[in-house]
């Protein structure tokens, strides 16, 4: 691996996503993000995925579904809050549907893995290209009815993740603590 590569990968972190001000990627700029993003184990070209680009005016949209949604739940002020919170927050997401196609060859949890490895393919791609990115999800994303409003989700399809992108804030985030390998890792030597 290039070095430059492996030094990104070894220093990338998120940026939260509230902190994000505009401008946002253009659509042509998204576009190459996206191609980059998409470079990841589709397994013979099924693609056990698909994509919802969310702008500013979907945000509020969605803002406002969230809202109805859980008062239909009979959520209180704080489910309300968090599930209206990214979309009135939000300028640009893309919204990573699993979409797991019949097959007989591809086990449905590595089709399920795949629209993970593209979640992280679009936050490692935006990043790379200078902008902020944060993958999210919130109740909203996990609720059938919502999502199948909000995104068109329907049979076996669900949101794997929401990754917004927007420029990064000025001053430095800090860091979150890092996982302890040693505690994680088991060495099978024979």
């Amino acid at each position: 691996m290039p070095q430059d590569a492996f030094s990104f990968l070894a220093s990338r972190q998120s940026h939260p996503a509230k902190l994000f001000k505009g401008p946002v990627p253009s659509r042509d700029a998204l576009l190459t993000i996206l191609a980059a993003a998409t470079r990841v184990p589709d397994h013979g070209k099924l693609e056990p995925w698909r994509l919802v680009v969310l702008e500013k005016p979907a945000m509020a949209r969605l803002a406002d579904l969230a809202e109805a949604r859980a008062r239909d739940l009979g959520g209180d002020d704080e489910k309300i809050a968090k599930g209206r919170g990214q979309y009135d927050l939000g300028q640009l997401a893309v919204v990573v549907i699993s979409s797991p196609k019949a097959s007989e060859k591809i086990p449905l949890a590595e089709q399920v893995l795949s629209a993970g490895a593209l979640c992280l393919g679009v936050v490692n791609a935006a990043e790379a290209a200078g902008w902020g990115a944060n993958w999210l999800s919130g109740w909203p994303a996990h609720d059938p009815t919502f999502v199948a409003q909000a995104f068109g989700c329907s049979g076996a399809e669900t949101v794997a993740g929401i990754i917004h992108i927007g420029t990064r804030p000025a001053a430095a985030v800090p860091d979150r603590p890092r996982p302890d390998l040693a505690r994680l890792i088991t060495w099978a030597e024979a």
